[in-house]
């Protein structure tokens, strides 16, 4: 009985399991699909107002305005409030703009020849010389220029179609160097009801060489032709600290601190570097020209926490994310509505917008996984199979039960019992119906009741001609004649 009890619990708890929505994918298998919603585009623009105080002939106030690019690149959303990390170079010039526009307005108005760039200058003539000199910054009671800097940073979202006109954010840490974290938040609006999609953040690098990777940005202001770009790199021996750690293919058939420094130097410095573990940021991509590294996940959460910015998941990534493993597990009939709601709470979701045209195209098909359940379903949601197998397995443990106990009903006959030694005792007159060993009841024959004759009246005829009543023992009718 026990084993019987074993396997059809082992059976039931078969049905169970079965009966379950395939969800073995804890994180989903598009690797990078968790990460690309929340990386941006940003620009960083300083605009300089410079007045020159025109002092060698009749005083002359002379006004202009310059705009001048500090840096592009790529940045990362770690919280639904819009709060970005990239580096600081791309928002910070490590130049002083405010020198490039004292050699633009003396070069302009006193037309001599200073090269417009970041150097201090010298110049033949001793007094426009020492004009120039006061014109440099710091400000001084001397001065001959009233100059006022200030830094224009615009963050354009990775959504589709592209938006032109994006939105401001202003710098709340800059790091000591150009290839450090900077942290920024949003000073206009930030798209969406319920907040940005968030990158999720790594916990360490990982610390074997030749790890894969990837590496998510902008070579450019996103547009309709132009979106994210994914490359494939793999991470080199070493640390990934202030210095970073460089990239190294394990087959060396590609050379790719050079192939990364050249997409950092088009757009792509600052993007994120996502670890193909879980598809979480691993990292930012710095450097350029021919030494492209990465810093690692520490120096950024290093800066947040100096910012005071803490980075967290919203309810965009919550629902995009359970969306996200019903559509690589192939469950698109499942996985559409899904990315309907992310659609409604973040409108122009790059990924899901791509990925509801795909459910919607393979729902119902052979691919879609939920269709292979749909017959089942009679109005339901729950399919009906698990609950028709585990009632045969009842049925069929209720016969096997059955059948274990007429078995043990069916022992040997017993034997018949050994009569007593010594003389043959008397046969006992047999026992009425009603009696038992200790008392006999008798029923004496001369009160046994008689049976009463049945008496039957005679039976009585008539003519079949007139009617007439026969007599018993008359052939003819008396009246008429008739025979009988």
């Amino acid at each position: 009985m026990s084993r019987l009890t074993a396997l059809v619990g082992a059976t039931a708890m078969t049905v169970v399991v079965l009966g379950l929505p395939a969800l073995a994918h804890e994180h989903p298998s598009g690797i990078t699909d968790l990460v690309t919603p929340a990386v941006v585009r940003v620009e960083a623009t300083a605009h300089v107002e410079i007045t020159l105080l025109d002092h060698i002939g009749d005083l002359v106030h002379v006004e202009r305005a310059y705009d001048l690019p500090i840096g592009k690149g790529t940045g990362i959303v770690v919280n639904p409030d819009g709060a970005i990390v990239t580096l600081t170079g791309i928002v910070q010039s490590p130049d002083d703009v405010r020198i490039y526009a004292a050699n633009k307005v003396f070069s302009e108005h006193h037309k001599v020849k200073v090269p417009a760039d970041f150097k201090r200058h010298k110049l033949d003539d001793p007094q426009l010389d020492r004009h120039l000199r006061d014109c440099y910054p710091p400000k001084r009671p001397t001065a001959t220029c009233i100059i006022n800097a200030t830094t224009s940073i615009t963050i354009f979202p990775n959504i589709s179609p592209p938006d032109a006109k994006g939105f401001t954010a202003e710098v709340v840490k800059a790091g000591a160097a150009p290839d450090t974290p900077a942290v920024l938040v949003p000073t206009g609006r930030a798209d969406g009801s319920v907040g940005m999609p968030t990158a999720p953040l790594a916990d360490k690098v990982p610390d074997k060489a030749g790890s894969p990777t990837n590496v998510a940005g902008f070579l450019g202001r996103p547009a309709a032709k132009l979106q994210h770009t994914v490359e494939i790199a793999h991470l080199g021996q070493g640390g990934a600290g202030q210095g970073g750690r460089p990239f190294s293919d394990p087959e060396k058939k590609v050379d790719e601190p050079v192939k990364l420094g050249g997409l950092a130097d088009r757009g792509m410095i600052g993007a994120p570097v996502i670890g193909d573990k879980d598809g979480h940021v691993i990292g930012m991509l710095v450097g350029g020209g021919k030494d492209a590294r990465m810093i690692g996940v520490r120096e950024i959460t290093t800066a947040l926490a100096a910012a005071g910015v803490t980075p967290r998941r919203g309810a965009v990534d919550a629902t995009f994310e359970a969306a996200l493993t019903r559509f690589h597990t192939k469950y698109y009939t499942e996985a559409a509505p899904g990315f309907q709601r992310v659609l409604e709470l973040y409108p122009g979701h790059i990924v899901a917008g791509a990925h509801l045209k795909t459910s919607l195209a393979k729902r119902g098909t052979s691919e879609d996984a939920g269709t292979k359940q749909a017959p089942l379903r009679q109005g339901s949601s729950v399919p009906l199979w698990p609950f028709i197998a585990a009632a045969g397995v009842l049925f069929v443990a209720a016969l096997l039960g059955a059948y274990l106990l007429w078995r043990r009903g069916r022992g040997p006959a017993p034997a018949p019992p050994r009569p007593p030694d010594g003389p043959v005792a008397a046969v006992r007159p047999r026992l009425d119906e009603g009696s038992t060993e200790t008392v006999v009841v008798r029923r004496d024959q001369a009160l046994q009741p008689t049976p009463n004759p049945v008496l039957t009246a005679p039976e009585q005829r008539y003519c079949t001609g007139c009617g007439m009543r026969l007599g018993h023992g008359h052939r003819f009718c008396g009246y008429c004649g008739l025979p009988t």
